[in-house]
């Protein structure tokens, strides 16, 4: 179990961290800081950015829940990725897709150095 001292100190940078990007706009506060605590504790940085992460995904969580109370828990829309998290274009989402076809083999040539099997 991880050290009480080291979750609150964690929770507290990381509420700081995203108030100041919220009245700021500064979207690479959490990155700033995250690399001065790893700089002096990686433990301590692996907390924080752990800390922003479930931070922003209750947030995210919470505003798909108030959406769906507006509409009247109508089926609404997907929720989107998370922001600076590698989003995939559409494109690269439908080949990853399981549903996707797979794109026919093509068939290799055997390699000039592989080995030749001799009969005899």
């Amino acid at each position: 179990m991880a050290d009480p001292y080291l979750i609150r100190v964690a929770g507290e940078l990381a509420d700081a961290a995203l108030a100041d990007q919220a009245a700021s706009g500064d979207i690479k506060i959490v990155d700033q800081i995250g690399e001065i605590l790893g700089a002096s504790s990686q433990t301590l940085e692996e907390a924080f950015l752990t800390a922003v992460r479930v931070r922003r995904a209750e947030a995210r969580a919470r505003a798909m829940l108030e959406q769906r109370k507006a509409n009247n828990y109508a089926e609404g829309p997907k929720p989107k990725a998370a922001p600076l998290q590698g989003v995939n274009t559409p494109a690269e989402e439908e080949a990853a897709s399981p549903d996707a076809p797979e794109p026919p083999a093509e068939p290799k040539a055997p390699s000039p150095n592989a080995p030749r099997r001799v009969s005899r």
